[in-house]
């Protein structure tokens, strides 16, 4: 990455979840110079410069060729292999390929949309907050679903997971939304997970340890109707 890329994302403007945040550690900063706290002051700094680096919103350009899955988030891919989707997002029972992407608080944490589509379901469970990276974290922590309904059929499921750290879970799409791949649509705080089920027959292109961008590294691709899925191994 190069040095202009590198300040372009630390400096990218802050995501508007995260304004509250900033301001109030700017506020807790003017109170202790005001007050000639020193610790004070310096808290509210570090606070505030902390959540203008975690709520930064850089822009990213997706790939133009279409049938493409995309990453919902920047992060690291911690599982893949077959699992079956939450049954609140009724994606049947049968298991698809799953990617799940670890987001460390370094990370940018806005999700994006993995694919054009419309919101046919949205939906969230409560639950606990075992650390993002595990695999029961799909199962038991808390999280908030989408499953995609695609243009020439099938579904692609993106789950919110929390983690051990995150306690809030921001989602803006609604069913009946058209969602652009690569498009906004919520944001975790602080540390997270993020699963995406492919459509059946659709294997991944990418593997554990792999870093993803969101809106941008591709996850899968699709074959259009009537042709074979697209896959390892396939043009």
């Amino acid at each position: 990455m190069s040095l202009r890329n590198s300040l372009s994302l630390v400096l990218a403007p802050p995501h508007p979840a995260g304004k509250p945040f900033i301001w109030g550690g700017a506020l807790v900063a003017v109170l202790g110079g005001l007050l000639v706290s020193d610790w004070l002051f310096w808290l509210g700094a570090a606070f505030a410069l902390f959540c203008l680096y975690f709520f930064r919103d850089p822009k990213r350009v997706p790939p133009p060729r279409p049938h493409l899955v995309l990453a919902p988030a920047d992060g690291k891919i911690v599982m893949v292999g077959p699992a079956v989707p939450p049954p609140e997002l009724e994606m049947g029972p049968a298991p698809r390929q799953r990617v799940a992407i670890f987001l460390s608080v370094l990370d940018v944490h806005v999700n994006r949309s993995p694919v054009q589509g419309v919101v046919g379901k949205r939906a969230y469970r409560a639950g606990k907050f075992f650390d993002a990276s595990l695999d029961k974290a799909s199962e038991h922590n808390e999280r908030n679903g989408l499953r995609l309904d695609l243009p020439g059929g099938g579904s692609v499921g993106c789950v919110q997971i929390a983690g051990l750290v995150a306690r809030r879970i921001l989602c803006s799409a609604q069913p009946g939304d058209s969602l652009l791949a690569g498009e906004r649509y919520g944001i975790i705080r602080f540390g997270s997970r993020t699963d995406v089920y492919l459509p059946e027959g659709v294997e991944p292109l990418v593997s554990v340890g792999q870093r993803t961008v969101g809106g941008e590294t591709v996850l899968a691709e699709m074959a259009p109707a009537g042709m074979a899925p697209a896959g390892p191994g396939r043009a």
